[in-house]
């Protein structure tokens, strides 16, 4: 591919067999127009953000290498979701799939449809130790280690299962 950047995308559901729901997905990033899936982390298992009256998470981060824009990733992300039948009822509310674009290369932008590095992502464990498997190294635009933000998460309760095969 030409002019290639890497992309981390994190994953999350909670309904419809939600391990299912995250393999699948983790499947599909690797069938994305000019995109090639290069790493996924093991999943886990996370309490919701947001209402608790709703199943526990299954999440996952996967590294791809696209040379789509950041918008057209988006674009392609989005209808992945919609092909796993995700409706947005609630905010924070159960979902059959999520996915957030994370990061994409060394990009900064805040447009009204997205934002980049996500704006949330610092502060949530079950992005930052997914992350950090398959990138510890990585450095967020501000200077920031994925590893030790990911250090201060460890004990947020996640629970590993098994490696994404």
């Amino acid at each position: 591919m030409a002019d290639n950047q890497i992309a981390y995308i994190g994953l999350g559901s909670n309904l419809d067999d939600p391990l299912a729901q995250v393999q699948g997905a983790l499947d599909a990033l690797g069938r994305l127009p000019l995109t090639r899936r290069v790493a996924a982390s093991p999943c886990y298992a996370s309490r919701p953000v947001g209402p608790q009256d709703q199943p526990d998470f299954i999440n996952a981060v996967a590294a791809v290498e696209t040379c789509l824009s950041p918008l057209a990733l988006l674009d392609q992300l989005q209808a992945l979701e919609q092909r796993h039948r995700r409706r947005r009822q609630r905010h924070w509310g159960p979902r059959t799939l999520d996915l957030d674009l994370l990061l994409y290369a060394d990009v900064c932008l805040a447009t009204p449809r997205l934002t980049l590095p996500h704006p949330h992502m610092a502060s949530r464990g079950f992005v930052l130790l997914p992350l950090s498997d398959i990138a510890p190294e990585l450095c967020l635009p501000d200077g920031r280690r994925v590893a030790t933000l990911a250090a201060r998460h460890a004990g947020d309760g996640l629970r590993a299962l098994l490696p994404h095969r």
